[in-house]
């Protein structure tokens, strides 16, 4: 307790009330002296008991502090019946809870960046090692028609990277929170078709029959860049599921409650084990012969959510899957 200069004030202080009050006692009479002397002492001990088990009491929170930033589990400081004691033990256990909510969150982000880059890394090592090999039949094709087909092969192979950077780049954009979507009225008429026209012509290559049944003049709130993006991302889902001479179905309702577009595909739908996990990043389903990286739903949820929409998928009682988007009013 004497490193502390506000103690060894007290000392000082006490010391020489205490003697000038002893001598002054032993002036006057014997007794006056010694009830001064005792007095004097029984006060001394009952001050420096208290103030020791005081300061043990903040030294033990000192402690625990001490344990929490060097990452300890335990966290536990008694409770205490004085009053700044009692308040300061409140504060710091406040305090000391709130620091290792983070540590936790900041773990769990930690193991997910660590998980997202291995993800990454083996997303793109898949069509990089493709590439490679199709580069090295194509040094050693003597045959024209074999090295133009590499050739296209090899082109295919670089338009899915570029998309999956790019699907890479958005998604952690937005996980960093610095896309500011736009909060304006969209025609979902021309939203649709805006969406469709980069694929119009891979649904025609595959001869899938499109139907699109959209009520004019039928408008929501948001971003039309970005929910257009989202849109394609379950188009794109759909034709490669829909396969040759499939369909795609693409409806719209409107009421007081909410906007809803729906859009159906004839494939073979999901797997139920599937259902709950469609939306999750890298998840590519139990499918073995998926061809997806697990992004598209992904960042197609995280644009339609930070919007203040709802999307859901789910296998069609017709047949095939069925994503349903919907905009509350």
């Amino acid at each position: 307790m004497l490193r502390n200069r506000e103690f060894r004030h007290f000392v000082i202080l006490f010391s020489l009330i205490a003697t000038s009050a002893v001598t002054l006692g032993f002036a006057i009479n014997m007794a006056a002296g010694i009830l001064t002397t005792t007095s004097t002492a029984a006060f001394g001990i009952a001050f420096f008991v208290f103030t020791k088990a005081r300061y043990i009491s903040i030294a033990r929170i000192s402690h625990q502090i001490d344990l929490v930033l060097h990452n300890a589990d335990l966290l536990y400081i008694e409770e205490s019946d004085e009053g700044e004691l009692s308040i300061l033990h409140s504060e710091i256990t406040k305090m000391l809870l709130r620091i290792r909510e983070q540590n936790d969150a900041l773990k769990k982000e930690k193991e997910h960046l660590a998980d997202s880059l291995a993800d990454i890394a083996h997303q793109l090592r898949t069509p990089l090692t493709s590439a490679n090999l199709i580069l090295s039949l194509l040094e050693n094709s003597p045959n024209e028609n074999e090295r133009k087909a590499f050739i296209r092969e090899t082109e295919e192979l670089l338009v899915r990277m570029d998309w999956l950077i790019t699907s890479l780049l958005k998604l952690s954009r937005l996980d960093a929170g610095i896309v500011v979507f736009q909060n304006e009225q969209i025609d979902v008429n021309s939203l649709i078709r805006s969406a469709l026209r980069p694929f119009l012509i891979p649904i025609e290559l595959r001869y899938i029959d499109l139907q699109i049944d959209v009520p004019k003049v039928v408008l929501i709130q948001g971003d039309p860049g970005w929910i257009s993006q989202a849109i394609q991302n379950i188009l794109k889902n759909c034709i490669e599921s829909a396969g040759e001479h499939g369909r795609i179905e693409i409806d719209c309702t409107d009421n007081r409650l909410f906007t809803e577009i729906a859009i159906h595909d004839s494939g073979a739908g999901f797997q139920k084990e599937d259902l709950h996990c469609l939306f999750d990043r890298f998840y590519r389903g139990k499918n073995p012969n998926a061809t997806g990286y697990g992004i598209g739903l992904a960042l197609c949820k995280m644009i339609i959510t930070r919007q203040g929409g709802t999307i859901t998928a789910k296998n069609h009682p017709q047949g095939g899957a069925i994503f349903t988007i919907r905009f509350s009013k």
